[in-house]
């Protein structure tokens, strides 16, 4: 079991070191499982709720631009506040439970109440309905969607918040030297659950929402309670105090000023956060609107989800792999190669796609390509930012990438209903959003080996005054 364990004297036993936390390889492999396990269940949750709620959620008969505000801009909205306030606070707890496990536990009722009651909305709507004297007084479709939107923000803000300690909780208790092959495996267990999900069930989700529904928000209520249970933090340095004397508004307005100014007050910190900002928005304008595009070229979900099916399998195979090419050659240099690779594929879907053959060949390219990036990034950030402060200046990123959300989707949304849904256009939104992350990522490579490189990497003080 992965706990904190006494080095054995007098042996020649490996021994890896993390914080206080030291393991034998029976404890890293004990670590590994435990927290794979809880992977695959977050993992089956995002593969089977996000393409369940976007046809879900299309059956209620939305525009484009309402479900972009809904399925994209909303749960990127509550990034922007949620994300730093908890990893602001974790950062900063010491309990007897640690400084991740206790907020992971409380957010997981929120998400299991939330994905399960998506299932639920059209029936609830139609007694809503009902209840309110008919169709010609509030419609099905209106009545379900708010209930929708009720079981979408219990979901948004339990995944908001623990979607900001999971990394964290990660950084604690992985040794550094393993973080590239763990998150080669991390990748392998969500691809597994993306080719279980998109080839057995995505052809069946329209015909069962509420089983799919349930089915993900209970996987995912067991695997985070037995990762909670059997995962250990170490023990940490205590957290920094607030300045004496301060009271009232101070102690609210402090913490948010000191936030700030340590995430972002250091031209590299903002150069790094700006450049995987743009590399991670590359896939966001096909990954937002695949399934429309596809519905518009008639493509078959089930086909659909076969395609994905195989790709993630393929990913799958490469997933261990690529994250010993993460430890060998530093995640900054092949994040760069990756990106690389999938601007070629982005523009070949520019000027090819025009049938549901040269799409679902593009789908391909996109998902194993994507894939790859999403694999070599993981643990490009634990290898940028500094560690004690690690969950704050994640979240820093990811607020910033909510903003880019919030902003982007709704304007795609609205671009594709007045070009009278030419979903084309996603793949030019995808070129310019990979060149940038491109540029941007070399900047940052530049000042990497300026700072030490590989062998003595030393980040800015954040808390340098």
């Amino acid at each position: 079991m992965a706990t904190q364990e006494a080095s054995p004297q007098g042996t020649s036993q490996k021994i890896w070191r993390v914080g206080t936390l030291t393991y034998t390889f029976a404890g890293l492999v004990a670590l590994f499982c435990w927290l794979l396990g809880g992977d695959f269940a977050w993992a089956m949750k995002d593969r089977a709720v996000g393409p369940a709620a976007t046809l879900l959620i299309r059956t209620f008969g939305v525009s484009d631009l309402v479900y972009s505000l809904i399925i994209i801009a909303f749960p990127n909205f509550t990034n922007i506040f949620l994300m730093p306030t908890i990893s602001y606070i974790s950062d900063r707890h010491r309990g007897r439970f640690g400084r991740r496990i206790p907020f992971l536990a409380f957010t997981t009722p929120f998400i299991v109440v939330g994905a399960c009651g998506l299932g639920f909305s059209p029936m609830l709507g139609r007694m809503l309905s009902t209840a309110c004297g008919g169709p010609e007084v509030l419609s099905v479709n209106l009545a379900s969607l708010i209930f929708f939107g009720v079981f979408w923000v219990f979901l948004d803000f339990g995944q908001t918040m623990a979607g900001a300690l999971s990394g964290a909780l990660i950084n604690d208790v992985v040794p550094q030297e393993m973080l590239g092959r763990f998150f080669g495996l991390f990748r392998a267990i969500s691809l597994l659950a993306g080719v279980l999900f998109n080839y057995f069930l995505l052809g069946m989700v329209e015909e069962n929402f509420m089983l799919i529904f349930l089915g993900a928000g209970l996987l995912y209520g067991v695997g985070l309670c037995a990762l909670c249970l059997k995962v250990k933090e170490g023990q940490y340095p205590p957290p920094p105090l607030p300045p004496e004397g301060q009271k009232g508004a101070a102690l609210i307005f402090t913490p948010i000023l000191t936030y700030f100014r340590q995430s972002f007050s250091n031209p590299y910190y903002r150069l790094v956060i700006c450049a995987m900002v743009f590399a991670g928005m590359a896939a966001a304008p096909f990954n937002m609107f695949a399934i429309l595009y596809a519905k518009s070229l008639n493509v078959d979900m089930g086909v659909y989800g076969k395609v994905c099916a195989f790709t993630f399998f393929c990913s799958f195979v490469l997933s261990f792999f690529l994250g010993v090419l993460v430890d060998r050659f530093h995640p900054l240099r092949t994040t760069i190669g990756a990106l690389v690779l999938y601007l070629l594929s982005m523009a070949a879907g520019l000027f090819v796609v025009g049938d549901q053959k040269t799409y679902l060949i593009i789908l391909f390219l996109h998902c194993l390509l994507s894939g790859v990036y999403f694999t070599v990034v993981s643990s490009l950030p634990m290898r940028l930012f500094p560690r004690s402060l690690f969950a704050q200046f994640n979240s820093a990123l990811a607020m910033i990438l909510a903003i880019a959300n919030v902003l982007l989707g709704p304007l795609f949304g609205y671009i594709l209903d007045c070009t009278g849904k030419n979903y084309r256009i996603v793949f030019l939104f995808g070129i310019i959003m990979t060149l940038t992350g491109i540029g941007l990522l070399l900047l940052v490579y530049r000042r990497f080996i300026q700072l030490g490189g590989d062998k003595a990497y030393n980040p800015p003080n954040p808390t340098a005054e």
